[in-house]
């Protein structure tokens, strides 16, 4: 009688393929009885414990595998980028075409006329750019342009874009235009003059070729009469009275051909008007100034003493602390003015000893007026002085000036000025 074939054991434990059990693993659990017991091992005489099927399904849900597919959310995620890289190129072409798309015409003269502005010309230009876009441009005009548009004759190039022809009107790249330059520490009587030599100016305030036009019929044609304090209008000295010295911002200027001394004159006083008014209300405190058109008189005075910016808060500051201890201020500048056309270039003892509306080692405080056109640094530098005790300033003769506290250091600073200005006139060759 032959013996039983065994069969083949599993590979691994509990390993029985699946073509040979029936049903699901919830099925099995579910007919598996409760008291099961363990299966007996024969051969080694022992017990093995029966398999726990909790092990396997995890009580009784069986586990499920994600298919390995791409998220619905990193598709959508995908999709907002995209649509948004789009809307950005798009702005990217508007902002490109606005400032540096061209426009096709010819190298031409264009007019401005007075009261026109940058935002006037907009509707123009956006007929004839494709994809302009008249916000872009505002921004820009914003950011770039800080001047109004002069009236004038301008010339465009040929072809240009919005940003060559803005910076052609804000810079005065022009035909037919008229320059008017006002250098800080002029006088205004220097520009009354400028303008009666210029032909390509109407002549409506000032009397062309001539000097006649007194102080108070230039401040009359001009509406500038209450500006002045009463002790300037009703003043007996000829320089002194209803003098707009200091009034007009020094700059330079383009203006179209025709343009009156009056519309001239009165922006270069709107001009003034607004950089004092703003340096006057954001001022330094306890300074010996009671009104913006003290401040004015100073800041000319500062203008004519240094040109080196530097310099400027200290200068101002030393005529602070004179006026404050009541010192005169004795300043040259103030003599020159005050002596006219008498001036010729020389101040002798004569001129320091006589005593003029304006002479500051004759009187006390500030002259009546202004002394020039000051500049708007000179303006903020007197209404914000530096942090200084000095009380003297005198030139180096090498440029700029030394400043001192005491009447000692400043005769020694004298000295030094002195010494210097002897060595460089021996090593000048004689003529």
């Amino acid at each position: 009688m032959s013996n039983p074939t065994p069969e083949t054991p599993p590979e691994r434990p509990n390993d029985t393929p699946s073509n040979e059990q029936e049903g699901t693993v919830d099925e099995r659990i579910a007919g598996t009885p409760s008291d099961a017991k363990p299966v007996v091992d024969e051969a080694a005489g022992e017990e093995v414990p029966a398999t726990d099927i909790s092990l396997i399904s995890g009580k009784t849900k069986p586990r499920k595998y994600k298919v390995d597919n791409q998220s619905f959310f990193m598709q959508r995620g995908y999709q907002v980028l995209l649509v948004l890289g789009l809307i950005a190129a798009f702005l990217l072409v508007i902002v490109y075409q606005t400032l540096f798309g061209r426009i096709e015409q010819p190298q031409q003269m264009v007019t401005i006329e007075q009261g026109q502005t940058y935002y006037g010309l907009l509707p123009q230009w956006q007929q004839q750019t494709p994809l302009f876009s008249a916000s872009v441009a505002k921004l820009y005009i914003k950011s770039q342009v800080d001047a109004p548009l002069h009236a004038g004759i301008y010339q465009l190039p040929e072809n240009p874009t919005i940003a060559e022809a803005l910076q052609v009107l804000a810079q005065g790249a022009k035909a037919a235009m008229v320059k008017v330059q006002i250098i800080e520490g002029k006088t205004s009587k220097d520009l009354y003059q400028s303008l009666r030599d210029n032909d390509n100016i109407k002549k409506e305030v000032l009397i062309a070729d001539s000097g006649d036009a007194s102080n108070a019929s230039i401040a009359q044609g001009l509406d500038l009469v209450g500006i002045l304090p009463k002790s300037v209008t009703n003043s007996n000295d000829s320089i002194v009275n209803h003098n707009l010295e200091g009034w007009f911002a020094p700059d330079t200027y383009y203006y179209g051909e025709g343009t009156s001394d009056k519309q001239v004159l009165t922006d270069l006083y709107k001009r003034q008007q607004q950089a004092l008014t703003k340096a006057w209300e954001n001022r330094a405190p306890d300074l010996p100034y009671k009104s913006p058109y003290e401040a004015l008189v100073m800041a000319s005075i500062i203008e004519k003493e240094t040109s080196v910016a530097e310099e400027r808060p200290l200068v101002s500051a030393v005529f602070k602390n004179r006026l404050d201890k009541g010192m005169r201020m004795q300043t040259d500048p103030t003599i020159i003015y005050g002596m006219g056309s008498r001036y010729d270039g020389n101040i002798r003892r004569k001129d320091i000893d006589e005593k003029t509306s304006y002479n500051t080692y004759q009187i006390d405080g500030l002259p009546p007026t202004p002394i020039a056109l000051p500049s708007a640094a000179s303006i903020e530098a007197t209404l914000h002085p530096a942090d200084s005790e000095a009380l003297y300033f005198v030139a180096t003769g090498n440029g700029g000036h030394k400043f001192t506290n005491s009447l000692a250091e400043h005769n020694q600073a004298v000295k030094e000025y002195l010494s210097v200005m002897r060595e460089k006139k021996s090593q000048t060759p004689p003529q």
